[in-house]
């Protein structure tokens, strides 16, 4: 007769192990588990989400005329992408035990970034480049992989959940400092200087919490070393996923950087276009979460590739938005969604192709660094197209058709073992997107003709 099933409570229970895996009584949850899913939250809070306010920035340092928009959006494409990239020799280092450590030096270093660009003159482009988009990048570098990853140490069954509330700080954060920032820096008593310096106040508070509360669980049996990156460089399904994941990201943070800007320069109101990104990552907080809880019936794959669809059929809808508030609205709400389940997916999906949970620092780190360079690239290109006469439709295409369908087809036809298929289908529907691009590109002036 079959033992009876074990209990499950609302903080912990038994998880099934795996195929193959040792049976090691692994305990899903607990108050240490939720202690450090609440400390991510206001990591990622502090982190990723004042990343995702850099829309405010952008708009006051483009018309303010500090820089063109190319030049601007290298600061914020730098720092993001050093996020990301980090979590190459970070994820590496979390699996060697050094959690705390990253955690503390990366949060004081960001904080001090953020502290430098108070002090930066906004006409001196270096000094923003350097405060903004290296050093805040390195410091963030240092946070956001680990505290993503350090979750898998508590979770199995319910992995995407914790990961999707952790990340929806992102959001959070995206709430909170772009009113936050518009607000200070225009108030002629406050300015930028002391309306930066307040923010970094608030992320010093939220980082000080975060590395009391989080805490690392590394498996307590025997696990195989973590695997090296030319054994990963093996694993087909993995390169191939994370490859399409660095050409959607040429265009995803597209709407993230120019949404302000835009409304602006169609004429929207001034105050209506402070809060539009406000509302983008309001709206993307359900969508950190409800897409991870149908994943759970859907499969993580299935549903990532439902999302990075969506995302990029939004996207070509700005082809028909103007100064509408309406419209923006709507685009902001929809778009923010689909986004924020796409960003809360990505980790799961990584995370599910892992044998074991002493790889998933080294399998997350790589997945992201190797996504960094579509995030570095992408919006400086948009930037390039749209020069100083603003034709947005160039920016538009160029984001919308530069990875996110192509992607959303590989994830699928991967999932389903349909492997030379979706490297056909994704090989045809990139070469023709882009010959798309570039024969409309090069049959007009690209010196400056407004279209």
């Amino acid at each position: 007769m079959s033992n009876p099933p074990l209990p499950v409570s609302n903080m912990q229970q038994k998880s099934k192990t795996a195929p193959g895996e040792d049976a090691d009584d692994f305990v899903e949850g607990g108050f240490k588990a939720w202690c450090t899913v609440i400390g991510g939250f206001f990591a990622i809070t502090a982190v990723f989400g004042y990343q995702n306010a850099f829309g405010v920035y952008q708009d006051i340092y483009v018309r303010s005329n500090a820089a063109s928009a190319q030049a601007v959006s290298w600061i914020g494409s730098t720092q993001l992408a050093l996020m990301v990239a980090l979590g190459l020799p970070a994820g590496k280092l979390l699996d060697f035990g050094y959690f705390k450590i990253m955690t503390v030096m990366g949060s004081a270093i960001y904080v001090f970034s953020i502290f430098m660009v108070s002090i930066a003159h906004t006409d001196k482009y270096y000094q923003l480049f350097l405060s903004q988009g290296l050093t805040a990048g390195i410091g963030a570098g240092l946070v956001y992989v680990p505290v993503m990853a350090v979750q898998t140490h508590y979770w199995r069954r319910l992995r995407p959940v914790a990961m999707g509330i952790v990340i929806t700080g992102s959001s959070v954060g995206g709430i909170i400092f772009p009113i936050m920032l518009n607000r200070l820096i225009t108030n002629p008593r406050v300015g930028f200087a002391w309306g930066v310096r307040a923010s970094a106040f608030v992320c010093l508070g939220l980082l000080i919490i975060a590395n009391v509360l989080m805490t690392a669980n590394p498996p307590k049996t025997q696990k195989p070393d973590p695997p090296k990156l030319t054994v990963l460089f093996t694993d087909t399904a993995y390169i191939f996923g994370i490859l399409g994941a660095a050409a959607a990201d040429w265009g995803f943070f597209f709407p993230y950087f120019y949404l302000q800007l835009f409304a602006a320069i169609k004429g929207a109101d001034a105050t209506f276009s402070f809060y539009l990104l406000a509302i983008l990552n309001g709206s993307s907080i359900p969508g950190r979460i409800i897409p991870n809880i149908l994943s759970q019936k859907f499969g993580v794959f299935n549903t990532l590739a439902f999302c990075t669809l969506a995302c990029s059929i939004l996207i070509f809808a700005l082809l028909g938005v103007d100064k509408s508030v309406a419209a923006l609205v709507i685009f902001a709400i929809l778009y923010g969604f689909f986004s924020g389940g796409f960003i809360s997916l990505l980790a799961p999906v990584i995370a599910s192709l892992a044998r074991d949970e002493s790889e998933m620092g080294i399998r997350l780190g790589l997945a992201y660094f190797i996504g960094s360079f579509g995030i570095l690239a992408g919006n400086p290109i948009a930037g390039a197209l749209l020069g100083e006469t603003f034709p947005w439709w160039r920016p538009i295409v160029f984001s919308a058709s530069s990875g996110s369908l192509p992607r959303s087809t590989l994830y699928y036809n991967l999932r389903t073992s349909k492997f030379f298929g979706s490297l056909l289908v994704t090989g045809v529907m990139t070469a023709s997107t882009w010959l798309l691009l570039v024969s409309l590109l090069t049959t007009l002036d690209l010196r400056g003709l407004a279209v």
